[in-house]
Order: structure tokens, then C-alpha cells, then sequence
């Protein structure tokens, strides 16, 4: 009996165990309102937007295919309206996985025009966009409007920012985050025309600012991330100019006043590293 009850014990302490480890496991998901009919949808530390019309709903990034499948519940749950569009930020996996989601029930999928080669070779795990655009799309459905607008090069070479008009907000993925130093060392981006890009941004109307990645921010937030990365190239190119080598380049490079933002610790001196590699090949005309 003493074994018997030693063994139901265990299995009761491994079961649960279990349990509590798929509970931590388990993806954070939510949905909150931004404004009218716009929604942000969180999956862990990535966010997507969409828009509920009368015909039916715009969404973003699908994140991954789990997500794309729990979203699709929830819209279906909460409003009842058909997923008409699916619109990719860029071509970067871990935000467009997923889109065969929305697709097999027949939603269009849109999505800057070098986006899609890329998402072609290489075989990204999502929909193939089948509307594509050079510079500047409007999508309109059930009386409410989304503009696609490519700014330029930044994080990526096919970067969309996603506007909407009547709820006065931008979502922007990745290249401007608040008040959070750009992601480790600037893969994938291109730096001097990142800054351009960022000042496009700021010459457009809207209040609110939706990033891909942490905290909601506004128009300001643009302006503080051109001027971190300024400061950023700057410092870098002068450096490089003299001839310093990237520890030499590091110990130089002051950018304390930015010390409070997130990730500062981690990711600045990675951002400088970045900097740096940009700046030298750019000087050997590559």
C-alpha cells in the first residue's frame, strides 16, 4: 500500500509539473482596441494590427502559423466578418509566417513587390503575395481605407508602413521601435537611408504609433529614433575616417544620452558593431 500511494504521489507531481510547464509555455495572445475599428493583436513579444469593416476585416502580420489560426478564431468569434486581406510588413519570417492561414479561405494577400521575390527564393513559410506595389497602395473595404506606403530602405529593402486614416495611427514594424535601441547589429539594414525613411515617416498624419515589437509610441518617437541613429552614424564614420578599428570605434562612440532606453546595455554596442561594418563597406564602394 506504502508503494502504491509513493507511486500515485509521483504521478500527481509529474503530471502536474507538467501541466504548469505547458501553462508557461503557452503563448501570450491578446487583443486589445486602438481606435474605432483598428485592434492590436499581440502574440508573445510581436504585434500585428487589423481593421474590422462592414465587409469584412484587414489584417497584418500573421507572426507564425499558431498565431495566424488563434487570430482567425478570435475574429470569427468576436465579430463575425470574413478575413478579406492579409497585408506583410516585409519579408522577414518571424513576422509574415503563417499567412497560408488566411489565404485558404481566401483572403488577398498584398505585400511590398520585393517582398514577394524574396519570399519566393527563399521559400519563406507563408502565402505568396498575389497584389503587389512599388511605392503606394490604397486598400479600401466596407468604407474604410489603409495606406501602404514603401518609405524606403531601413530595417529591410521592402519595409511597408501601414497608415489608416481615420483612426490616426501608423503601424510600423521593426525599424522604428520606442524608446527600445534598434535590434542587435543592424542585420539585413541599411543605415544612412534608414534615417531618410524615418524622416518620411514624420512628414505623415497620424497620432499613434504602432510598432511590431513593444510599447505603443507617437509621431515623437519617430523623431527620437532618427536622432539615436544619427548620432550612431555619426560617431561611426568619424571614427572610421580617422582609421580606428571597431575596439577603437567602440570605446569612442558616446551615446549615454539613450542609456535609459530598452536594451541599451545589450544592443548599443551591437548597434555600433553594425554601424561600423556598414560605414567600411561603404568606404570600399561594395
Amino acid at each position: 500500500m506504502y508503494r502504491y500511494l509513493k507511486l500515485c504521489l509521483a504521478v500527481l507531481f509529474f503530471t502536474a509539473g507538467g501541466v504548469a510547464a505547458s501553462a508557461q509555455d503557452a503563448p501570450k495572445r491578446s487583443i486589445t482596441k486602438i481606435s474605432g475599428d483598428l485592434y492590436r493583436f499581440q502574440n508573445n513579444f510581436h504585434y500585428s494590427v487589423f481593421l474590422v469593416t462592414a465587409d469584412g476585416v484587414m489584417v497584418t502580420d500573421p507572426i507564425n502559423a499558431g498565431a495566424a489560426r488563434w487570430l482567425k478564431a478570435e475574429i470569427a468569434k468576436r465579430f463575425a466578418k470574413p478575413i478579406r486581406y492579409v497585408i506583410y510588413s516585409h519579408d522577414h519570417r518571424d513576422h509574415i509566417a503563417g499567412g497560408e492561414v488566411f489565404a485558404e479561405d481566401g483572403a488577398l494577400v498584398v505585400a511590398h513587390e520585393r517582398a514577394k521575390a524574396v519570399i519566393i527564393g527563399e521559400k519563406r513559410p507563408t502565402a505568396v503575395p498575389q497584389i503587389t506595389f512599388r511605392r503606394k497602395l490604397t486598400l479600401e473595404l466596407g468604407g474604410q481605407v489603409v495606406e501602404l506606403v514603401h518609405v524606403g530602405r531601413n530595417h529591410s529593402n521592402n519595409m511597408i508602413v501601414m497608415r489608416f486614416p481615420k483612426e490616426r495611427v501608423l503601424f510600423a514594424v521593426d525599424f522604428i521601435p520606442v524608446k527600445t535601441v534598434p535590434y542587435r547589429n543592424l542585420s539585413d539594414s541599411y543605415l544612412p537611408e534608414w534615417i531618410r525613411s524615418l524622416r518620411r515617416v514624420e512628414f505623415m498624419d497620424f497620432d499613434i504609433l504602432a510598432p511590431g515589437h513593444g510599447a505603443m509610441g507617437t509621431k515623437a518617437d519617430v523623431a527620437a529614433m532618427r536622432g539615436y541613429l544619427t548620432d550612431l552614424y555619426k560617431q561611426v564614420l568619424a571614427q572610421a575616417r580617422m582609421g580606428k578599428s571597431l575596439a577603437e570605434t567602440k570605446a569612442a562612440v558616446d551615446l549615454s544620452q539613450y542609456k535609459d532606453w530598452g536594451q541599451f546595455q545589450a544592443w548599443s554596442p551591437l548597434n555600433i558593431e553594425g554601424a561600423y561594418r556598414q560605414v567600411q563597406m561603404h568606404r570600399r564602394g561594395n
